[in-house]
């Protein structure tokens, strides 16, 4: 019994440490979501660009791209922080049913897909 408890609080550290460190960018991949459900019917194929947001430690580059959003990360990454992210957002988003897929796109970002 012990085990187990041992077990889950771990589990949910790991879990709340993807959260802190993600923290701002949900915030900022959750409103461009919201916004596609609420008030964009699409950003059109390069009119996000002007709604590109990054995080305040400029770490993270976010742009929407018709029902698509862009995540960059804006230093030199590897596959595994790459997909460190990709796993993140997939689990942040799972059960929403807004979101379709969170996959990694030819290019290596990380892609939210809203389509419908």
């Amino acid at each position: 019994m012990k085990r187990l408890l041992l077990i889950s609080t771990f589990l949910a550290i790991i879990c709340g440490c993807n959260n802190i460190k993600y923290s701002e960018l949900y915030e900022i991949t959750d409103d461009f979501v919201e916004k596609l459900h609420t008030t964009y019917e699409s950003y059109g194929m390069f009119g996000g660009m002007d709604y590109t947001k990054y995080t305040k430690d400029k770490e993270y580059k976010v742009f929407p791209m018709g029902r698509l959003i862009n995540v960059r990360i804006e230093h030199y990454a590897d596959d595994n922080e790459y997909e460190s992210l990709r796993k993140a957002l997939e689990s942040h988003y799972s059960g929403d049913s807004r979101v379709n897929q969170v996959y990694r796109n030819k290019g290596g970002t990380i892609m939210i897909d809203c389509r419908n």
